[in-house]
């Protein structure tokens, strides 16, 4: 009995998983990689096998991160890592200091959650780093001259480097595929982000700026794929020909970055200064209470890795109008949303099809199952166990399922 008890205990520890997630970035507010980073550790924290978690993030990050994660949880463990706000101190920290961090907590896996460089001879475990889009290709002007060009050198040392790839969305897999086959084929895996209903917007927390009045809502950090000043531009036309309530805003939140001085000047030349609010940093919490109560969501992304507020506008039963882009159509494949064909006449398009939306009843809030976190842990942890000898046998009649997607493999 001691023995077929002890075999039992070797066998859970076989299979348990400690997993360090690395996510320092500039930011000192909650953006995409952070809450993709927060996601991720609430997602398997769902499964039993997770022993650990360690969360890694820069010293700037630390209280927004903490107020975001399941502290209750005494798998989680939230570190500071040591390095200044800049891009050499934070490339520094990844090529250099991750891995002893790595092996200082005793980690199974170590998952970055972009691409950033890694000493690949230096880690005792394996790496798995999150692709979520090729921007430093598709959309340069995000990064500026000559940045753009230390991007992709660094986005191609890490994917080079990293033992597995995870990507977003079918989308950013196939960009992949085009631009390096053979990493694509080799590496590349699709993992969608998780997403979840986190209430109804009846919060304690509110946007004070939006609260009692009608708007509409822009997701976006202030970079040129999101496309802001489109949604300006439609606001203002729709303003202007009387087709919205006088008193009607638009509300914009993302990080500030380098199209902020544009829609600034947007804002103050249209006269718009008393209707626009522009937002950055806010809690979650209020992030949901404005998906609740905004009259309609407006998302005329130009490009985009994974369509996350198209999906959360879904989850809160927004009303929904969107660009008809890639990775779009692969969150709302229900054709929920309404989407709108970029180019000539975008803005008449657009203002027609946010005019026509509210003009019907509000849809009810859906389901998103394929996106769920407890899909996305499942994923995520049979990645891991293919990446580690000792669990990929153990785990021989659990293996990843793949099918071919124009010669590579995506996850299911």
């Amino acid at each position: 009995m001691a023995a077929a008890d002890e075999m039992a205990r070797r066998e859970r520890e076989a299979r348990s998983l400690k997993v360090l997630i690395a996510l320092p970035t500039s930011s000192g507010q909650l953006s995409g990689v952070e809450r993709h980073a927060i996601s991720l550790a609430r997602c398997l924290l769902k499964r039993s096998e997770i022993s650990q978690i360690h969360l890694v993030a820069a010293p700037w990050q630390q209280e927004f991160v903490s107020a975001s994660i399941p502290r209750e949880d005494p798998r989680l463990f939230l570190h500071s890592a040591s390095m200044k706000n800049s891009s050499l101190s934070r490339n520094f920290w990844f090529y250099n200091e991750l891995h002893r961090d790595a092996t200082r907590y005793g980690v199974d896996v170590v998952h970055v959650a972009y691409p950033a460089p890694i000493n690949a001879r230096k880690f005792r475990s394996p790496t798995v780093v999150t692709l979520h889009d090729l921007y430093p290709y598709d959309i340069p002007v995000n990064f500026g001259f000559p940045k753009v060009l230390f991007n992709r050198a660094a986005l191609w040392q890490c994917l080079g480097a990293a033992d597995a790839i995870a990507c977003v969305s079918r989308s950013t897999y196939s960009r992949l595929e085009e631009m390096k086959p053979e990493i694509a084929r080799k590496k590349a895996h699709m993992i969608s982000n998780s997403v979840e209903t986190r209430g109804d917007g009846n919060t304690s927390e509110v946007v004070t700026e939006a609260e009692g009045v009608p708007f509409l809502l822009c997701v976006a950090q202030h970079r040129r794929n999101k496309n802001a000043l489109l949604a300006l531009r439609v606001f203002n036309l729709l303003l202007r020909e009387g087709k919205l309530q006088k008193d009607t805003r638009l509300l914009i939140i993302g990080r500030r970055g380098p199209e902020t001085p544009v829609i600034e000047a947007f804002v103050g030349n249209s006269g718009l200064r008393d209707s626009v609010v522009l937002l950055h940093g806010i809690s979650d919490s209020k992030l949901q209470w404005s998906y609740g109560n905004c009259s309609l969501l407006i998302a005329p992304s130009i490009i985009e890795g994974f369509g996350l507020p198209v999906a959360e506008g879904l989850l809160a039963g927004c009303r929904v109008v969107c660009s008809d882009i890639p990775a779009f159509r692969e969150i709302d494949t229900r054709r929920i949303s309404t989407m709108v064909s970029l180019g000539s006449q975008e803005e008449e398009r657009f203002a027609e099809a946010i005019c026509k939306s509210l003009s019907e009843s509000a849809p009810l809030p859906i389901d998103l199952p394929e996106l769920s976190p407890t899909v996305m842990a499942e994923r995520y942890i049979r990645l891991y166990r293919s990446l580690l000898p000792a669990q990929a046998a153990i785990e021989e009649t659990d293996r990843v399922p793949i099918v071919a997607a124009r010669g590579g493999q995506y996850q299911l």
